[in-house]
Formats: C-alpha cells, sequence, structure tokens
C-alpha cells in the first residue's frame, strides 16, 4: 500500500465529494418545483436527472457542450423522460431558479468536518473544482468550510477544466506547491484521478458508491478513512 508521508498539499475537489451534491441538489428541485407549482416527484425526476448530470459533466469536461447547454439539457432530457410538457422558457427558468437556490443547503459528506479538522493540523488544504465559481464560493461559505482552504481553484479561473493538465499546473502555481508535494483527492475518476496521475501527482479516489475499479489505484469508501492514510 503506497504511503503519503512525503506530502504537505492535499488538493480536494469539492461536488461529490465533500459537499453532498445528491442531496442538496433534490433540496434545490423541491424548492423550485414548489415555487413554480410543478407537479413532478422529486424522488422519480432526481432518478433521471443524477445519471443525466453526470452525462452532461463529463462532457463539459472536455468541451464538447458549453456551459449553457449543461444548464438546459440536464433538465430537459429528464423532463422529456418523463413527458411532462414544459415549455423552453420555463426550463431556462428553472435553470436559473436551481442554480440560485442549491448553494443554499449545506449538506457535506458524512466525516467531512471531521477530516478537514484533523488534517489541517498537518497539511495545506485546498480546493480544485470544475464547478462555476459564482456557485462554488457560496457553497463552501454556506457549508462553513471555506476557511479550511489556502487556495480555491476552479476552472473558470484556470481556463481548463479537469482533467486538463493546465488547470492542476494553475493550482500548483497558486499554492505554492511542488508536484511531489501533492495530493489530489476526489470522486471522478476521469476528472480527478486519471487527471492529477497524467500530470504527475498522486491522488486518492473517493469511491463512496463502491464502484468497480479496473485499474489498481489507492481508494476510499469513505472520508475518515483518509485519517488512517495521512
Amino acid at each position: 500500500m503506497k504511503t503519503f508521508q512525503n506530502k504537505k498539499h492535499i488538493f480536494f475537489d469539492l461536488d461529490h465529494t465533500l459537499w453532498d451534491f445528491d442531496k442538496n441538489s433534490a433540496f434545490a428541485f423541491e424548492i423550485i418545483f414548489k415555487k413554480h407549482n410543478l407537479e413532478v416527484s422529486v424522488v422519480e425526476f432526481l432518478e433521471h436527472y443524477i445519471p443525466r448530470n453526470h452525462h452532461y459533466w463529463k462532457l463539459y469536461q472536455v468541451n464538447q457542450i458549453s456551459h449553457e447547454d449543461l444548464r438546459y439539457y440536464r433538465l430537459k432530457d429528464v423532463f422529456d423522460v418523463l413527458d411532462f410538457t414544459i415549455t423552453d422558457e420555463m426550463i431556462h427558468q428553472l435553470s436559473e431558479d436551481y442554480i440560485t437556490h442549491l448553494p443554499d443547503n449545506n449538506l457535506l459528506f458524512d466525516g467531512a468536518v471531521e477530516l478537514l479538522n484533523y488534517l489541517k493540523e498537518n497539511y495545506h488544504l485546498h480546493i480544485i473544482t470544475n464547478g462555476f465559481s459564482e456557485v462554488q464560493d457560496r457553497k463552501l461559505k454556506n457549508s462553513k468550510i471555506e476557511h479550511f482552504f489556502q487556495t480555491i481553484t476552479n476552472s473558470e479561473m484556470a481556463g481548463v477544466k479537469k482533467p486538463h493538465p493546465n488547470i492542476f499546473e494553475f493550482a500548483l502555481s497558486l499554492a505554492k506547491a511542488s508536484k511531489e508535494e501533492s495530493l489530489m483527492i476526489g470522486d471522478s475518476l476521469e476528472a480527478d484521478i486519471e487527471g492529477a496521475l497524467s500530470y504527475g501527482i498522486d491522488a486518492i479516489y473517493f469511491n463512496e458508491q463502491n464502484s468497480k475499479t479496473l485499474k489498481p489505484i489507492h481508494q476510499v469508501n469513505h472520508l475518515l478513512e483518509l485519517k488512517n492514510i495521512l
């Protein structure tokens, strides 16, 4: 088992790693569906939204769709599957309202705050996120964890998205950290893990869903397992 004793800087992904995107997303949809009197089951909607959102984010990461198309089609596809009649105007309004209300909720993964308190004693902590700065900054502030991080790198600042090597280079430069003393922790095999490893940074996969992996990579299923490693 690989050790990480030489590490000084730990870079975290935010969504699906520290910030529980799916649970907070459910709260946001409950609010906006009620606001617009849409008779849609949030549970049924999320069954289709979660995989569609993941699909479009993967396309966005490799520049195959725009920011605007990501926000539009992840909603439109679900309404189409549910055979729910809705105008484009309302979809755009829901998209805006969703972004407004999403950071109002602040559920973190179990053990996140305990882990950050533990790590801050011996490491410099940072964020690398593909999320949009307007939203990610509010998530960090509202969940009361922004003070743990010395630097926050988002794709808008870097001009590219994970897994592009330039966002990791940008983040390390901002943190004044070397590759050898840095470690990436995230939930996306492609964006976080393969992106970091390809750039030359060690990585730990937060595999909360206990998904099968084909490659031998270091992984944990619960955040507090990291206390046994770091």
